[in-house]
Parts: C-alpha cells; structure tokens; sequence
C-alpha cells in the first residue's frame, strides 16, 4: 500500500495533486450527464496529476466502478434516469468506503441533508470555485488514502508482530515495534517508560502476545490505585486471619499469573517495603501470602511502567536503586504523540471506526479543518486524550462527517465567535448570539425529524415560543418520517 503524508498544516501549503499525492497517481471518477462539465472537470484534474475517468449517466458509472478501484467520486446530483442522489446508497452500499462529492446546480438544504445522510463527503454547487473544489477533493483523497492504509498497516502489524491494537507509521513507532519483537520472546523483565495515556499497557500486552507464555494469563495491576496494605495483600495473597477482614485464604495476582505475565503499571508509586518484596520475587521466585509461613514458588514475568523518570526517583528516595536495576533490564521508551504527529490520521480512523461500530452508527470521517485541528494541537493527554475526543465527536455527530466544531474547544484553538468572525468581520455580538441559537434549533429539528412539539418539549418552552423562533430565524422546517 502506497503512503500517504498529511501536510501538518494544510492550508499553509500549495501543493498539486501530483506532488500532495506523490505515493501514486490518484484515481477520480467524474459521472456527470453534461460533457461540458465532464470535459471541463477531466482538463481541471488532469492538470493538477489526477487519473481521470469519466461517466455520462448512473448505469455507465456503476459499471465503471464495478471494474475498476478509485480514490473519489464526484457525482452530478440531476442525472437522466436514476438521480445522483437515488444512486448514492447504492454506491455506498456496494463501495463503503469510496468518498463522493455531490456536484449540482440545484444546491437547496434540503439536497444538501439528503446527500450527506446518504454517506456524501462534500457538497460542490455549479459554478464552482476551481481552487476550493481542488481543495476539497485532495482532501477527501488523502483521507480515503489514509484509511486504506490505515486497515494496510493494521493487517501488517498483526501478521508480522501479533499486535491487533497497536496503530503507528512513524519511524520512531516502528523502532518501538521492532523492539517489542525481539525482546517479546526472552525472559527478561522490561520497563516502560512514557507519559500517562501513550499506550504502555497495549504495548505490554503486545510483549506478552508474542512471547511464549502468550496462553498463559495476562495480569495488569495499576500500584497506584489502592493503599499500601491492599496492595501486598492483592499482590501476594493472604491467609485466613491475616488481618481483620481476612475471612477467608486468598491467592494473590503473582499465583494468578503463573506461567503468564504480571504487569505492574504506575510502579513509582508503591511504598518502599513492597518495593522490597516485589525485588525478593525478582530475585528468587519465592514469596509468602500475607500471614503465612509457607514459601510459594512462581514463574512471572515482570513487565513495569511508569510516567516519571525512576532514575529521578532512585535519586529523590522515592525508588529503591537495586530494584530500579531488577528492572531496567529492557527499557521500552514511549514517545509522546506530539512527537509522532504523522500517526494522529490513522490513530483518529482507528477510534473513529472503534466508537462507529461500538454505538452502532455508520462510519465516520473528520472534515479537512477538524484533521488539521488534530495534527496540530500539543496532546499533553496523548493517545488517550485523542480517544476521548474523537469518541465525543462520534457520539455528537449527526452525519458522516465530523466537522472542527465537534471537537473540545481547547483543542480547535479557537471558539465559535472567533470561527464567526473568520467568515464575517464585523458580526456584531447579536448576529453571533442570534447564529448560536439558529444552528442549536436546527440541529434539535433535525434529531427530532422536523417533529417541532416534539423539539419544544425538550427545549422546555411553549410550542409558540419555538414557532415565533424560527419564523424570525428563518429557518426550513421539513419533517420527515422516522428513519
């Protein structure tokens, strides 16, 4: 699969398709009944290093698609027989994950709902501005580019090194993987060191599922959950009457381990005589339950995390120095996401194909400025950051496009009045109150399928109220039947 570089900052850059697609010639189908137009969209295109094929009506264009792979569609909305618009779920039917633009002349709201409920990316009216539509389609392809390889990447990384949760291009990630391959087979404790939510625990079910204790059991423990005492009891297991509501014996997370691997994550934070019995372990394979007098001997591996650097700690007396050595055997360094920007597209597809399957939805793509709002912002979260937002974008997401304002506003950089005034200056603080409140009452409508008491009920106003607000609003009101 040919790869795909997203420009960290799109709109700072100029760029041809031939060169902003430099993996391979991208591939357009245009179905259009005007030749003018189809004419005129093939010399565009070409131009800018697009392989263009073309198609006067829905049934030539089917069967073209049928044969042949593309990267976009761009499909005339009044075609003869079929319309565009009666086409489209059947496109998106049998090719899922093909990209369509809607070209029309006729570009009412109402066009414009139906086209992207059916799956549309974007929505171009005749006469089009040739620099916007150009932008538009490059990005649409590098988005449906991205999650080709994004599935590419994911059968690689399974078939070459068992990890089926685990999503990185960049050069620095690889050499992560590449690590994680060659130690996953030996004995030896690893340490993980990164910033909260870069993935340590995957990467340690990783080692674990290419190791050859991988059918034996997993066991993760988070040290800095729970107190002190808890934790050795949990760890090591307690005989009856070991403390006070130890009613009963019970086998610690080391026995539960046995054959498999322990994973010990937030590893700085447990006291200092846990730390002496965790290095007794390390040492001899032997502990004793809590209260008891019988030694106990396992076969673990240790795989340990933290998020603070442990040689700080070993010198601030906060980690014991010869259990630091015990462990730092192997040490698997995590980066930030800040520092592999170029895996943020694929990460974004990986969550959004997650959340779109787990709430039962249709799949979901991010517009070209929400990507942009991605690659850009600083992730002090990382990955799991990233997750929370893409997983708030597809649950407020009423299409199959998820636009910049779905996403948190600390990480857009900007708020809906600075987005208002982009598109126009001298917005008054009424005009952008009164767009506020037309875009909330628009978009209830549309959940309520145009049902306006049923919006006025969740509103909590009369049915008046909501009336007098969308005549002075000017807003369409088309109710439809429930989906």
């Amino acid at each position: 699969m040919p790869e795909v570089e997203l420009p960290l900052n799109p709109s700072a850059t100029s760029v041809s398709g031939d060169s902003a697609l430099a993996s391979g010639l991208a591939s357009i189908l245009v179905i259009d009944d005007e030749a003018a137009i189809r004419e005129s969209l093939e010399v565009l295109l070409t131009l800018e290093g697009y392989a263009v094929t073309l198609a006067a009506d829905g049934e030539e264009g089917m069967k073209i698609l049928d044969q042949d792979s593309f990267d976009l569609l761009l499909l005339d909305l009044a075609l003869p027989g079929q319309s565009g618009l009666e086409l489209l779920p059947q496109i998106k039917e049998r090719h899922p994950e093909l990209p369509v633009i809607m070209i029309t002349a006729y570009g009412t709201v109402d066009n414009v709902v139906d086209a992207v409920r059916a799956g549309a990316e974007n929505f171009v009216q005749k006469p089009w501005d040739n620099e916007k539509l150009l932008a538009d389609i490059r990005s649409a392809v590098a988005r449906h580019r991205a999650e080709e390889e994004n599935l590419q990447l994911k059968r690689t990384l399974k078939q070459r090194y068992n990890f089926s949760n685990i999503v990185g291009k960049s050069e620095i990630m690889l050499k992560v993987f590449d690590l994680v391959a060659q130690v996953a087979p030996s004995r030896s404790t690893i340490l993980i060191q990164g910033e909260s939510g870069t993935g340590k625990e995957l990467i340690a079910k990783a080692i674990h599922a290419n190791s050859p204790r991988k059918d034996k059991p997993f066991v993760p423990i988070n040290t800095g959950a729970m107190p002190s005492e808890l934790l050795e009891s949990t760890l090591f297991g307690h005989v009856k009457g070991a403390f006070t509501s130890a009613v009963a014996s019970k086998k610690g997370l080391f026995e539960v381990a046995n054959g498999g691997t322990l994973f010990l994550d937030e590893i700085v934070t447990m006291g200092m005589d846990t730390q002496a019995k965790i290095l007794r372990v390390l040492q001899d394979r032997r502990f004793m339950h809590l209260g008891g007098i019988s030694e106990i001997q396992v076969d673990v591996r240790i795989i340990a995390a933290t998020n603070i650097d442990l040689r700080q700690a070993v010198r601030d007396g906060q980690f014991r120095e010869d259990l630091f050595y015990r462990l730092n055997v192997i040490t698997v360094d995590l980066p930030p996401l800040r520092a592999r920007r170029e895996d943020i597209p694929l990460l974004a597809q990986h969550f959004l194909d997650f959340y779109a399957n787990e709430n039962g939805l249709a799949p979901r793509k991010l517009s070209s400025d929400a990507m942009r709002a991605l690659v850009d912002y600083e992730w002090p979260g990382n990955v799991r950051e990233l997750e929370n937002c893409i997983e708030r974008g597809v649950v407020l997401s009423s299409g199959p496009v998820i636009s910049s304002d779905l996403l948190p506003g600390h990480i857009t950089g900007r708020s809906f009045q600075d987005a208002m005034l982009q598109h126009n200056p001298n917005a008054s603080l009424f005009d952008i109150l009164e767009d506020i409140e037309r875009r909330i009452i628009i978009e209830k409508l549309e959940r309520c399928n145009g049902n306006q008491t049923e919006a006025a009920e969740q509103f909590h106003i009369p049915l008046s109220t909501l009336n007098q607000k969308i005549k002075r609003l000017t807003i369409e009101v088309h109710k439809k039947g429930r989906e």
